[in-house]
């Protein structure tokens, strides 16, 4: 018997939103797929793929979207997660976002807590794969005692002392870059400044530096706090990056006007579609009474999907949250409530038509039990 197709609503025919659509568009056996977006310009490129879309901004017009939908995927900017999380979970439909905001993960959490669907919220790369890497490692162990997660969206051709380019949202970038952190310390869950906990290291030859970032760690923290040592996450850069970050955000004092520090990046650093994800991942611990360490390390670049062209980041970010779709649709998730990041098993996210886009697409990477070779992905 062929299974029903499900009605999914994507909200935000951005960058991200776009290359949702165009991942999921050859599985209409599936799915049906309606895109909305108050952008008729964005609405156009994605009724060029053949797919339906309609025009919704205001919180009526996207509530009347919901009712009746199997999944809300979520792609609008972070101050619409709670919102639009609060009428799946009325409406009794599954949701899934991309949000790095921790207090809109933390209000998700909440309302997940009496759900008849499933509330997955920062299903995208970071917070969200790295956090499945990060967990299959940390689950190695007899006692954890270090895990420590790095992650990069960065320019393959990087030029001025900057040496980046916008490659995703802006606000999420100066979220990152500005709100408290999240990390276990001696064994504690605390609290640690962005832009602090510099270091340096080398990956295949190139060069980095590392500093705190928020929301990266997704609910980590809580589900290794009493049972890890250290567990961080910080965002890679080229070196030279964060000095100047530090320069803007606290001898200029830009972190108190956010909306002129975004109007400075977008109009002074230009955009690029050659990037490249840096994912590096280590953990150290006690296996059979000896101090083991263990890591996971890839460079993943953009790609063609269905005769387009995705950058690294849409090509990243979309295939996580439309693996996290298909793996509740499969039943290889729960199916209700908060699920996190690190209940998906990597060896199933790998395995899983979107979630291979990691292993087709990258330059490199650490090979993964139990995950087939690249050659049997489709995506």
């Amino acid at each position: 018997m062929t299974s029903p197709r499900l009605p999914i609503a994507i909200l935000g025919a951005g960058h991200i939103g776009y290359a949702m659509a165009l991942l999921l568009r050859p599985h209409a056996d599936d799915y049906e797929l309606l895109v909305a977006d108050r952008d008729p310009e964005r609405l156009a490129a994605v009724a060029a793929l053949g797919l339906n879309t309609c025009t919704a901004g205001s919180d009526a017009e996207l509530a009347a979207l919901v009712p009746g939908r199997y999944a809300v995927l979520n792609a609008l900017p972070f101050h619409r997660a709670v919102p639009v999380a609060t009428l799946c979970a009325r409406a009794g439909v599954h949701y899934f976002d991309l949000t790095e905001d921790v207090h809109s993960t933390q209000a998700i959490r909440a309302l997940a807590a009496d759900a008849r669907t499933v509330l997955m919220p920062q299903c995208g790369l970071a917070p969200g794969f790295i956090g499945i890497v990060g967990n299959d490692l940390a689950r190695g162990f007899d006692a954890l005692h270090d895990l420590r997660m790095r992650v990069g969206a960065l320019p393959r051709y990087p030029q001025g002392a900057l040496r980046y380019n916008l490659t995703w949202s802006t606000e999420g970038l100066i979220n990152e870059y500005c709100n408290p952190c999240e990390a276990i310390v001696d064994g504690q869950p605390s609290r640690v400044a962005a832009l602090e906990g510099y270091e340096t290291f080398a990956l295949d030859g190139v060069e980095y530096e590392a500093f705190n970032t928020s929301g990266g760690l997704g609910t980590l923290t809580e589900t290794w706090a009493g049972r890890a040592r250290n567990v961080d996450y910080k965002s890679v850069r080229y070196p030279g990056h964060c000095a100047i970050l530090k320069l803007l955000l606290n001898d200029l004092r830009l972190r108190e006007r956010r909306d002129l520090l975004r109007d400075i990046l977008e109009s002074a650093v230009p955009t690029t579609e050659q990037d490249v994800i840096v994912v590096f991942a280590s953990a150290s611990g006690l296996r059979g009474g000896r101090l083991v360490q263990e890591s996971y390390s890839a460079r993943i670049v953009g790609g063609v999907v269905d005769g387009h062209a995705l950058t690294a980041i849409q090509l990243t970010t979309s295939s996580g949250i439309c693996a996290a779709l298909d793996l509740v649709r499969a039943g290889r998730l729960p199916q209700r409530g908060f699920v996190a990041q690190e209940q998906v098993a990597l060896a199933d996210f790998l395995a899983n038509r979107f979630g291979a886009a990691y292993r087709v697409h990258a330059l490199d990477a650490a090979p993964s039990p139990g995950a087939p070779p690249a050659a049997e992905a489709q995506v």
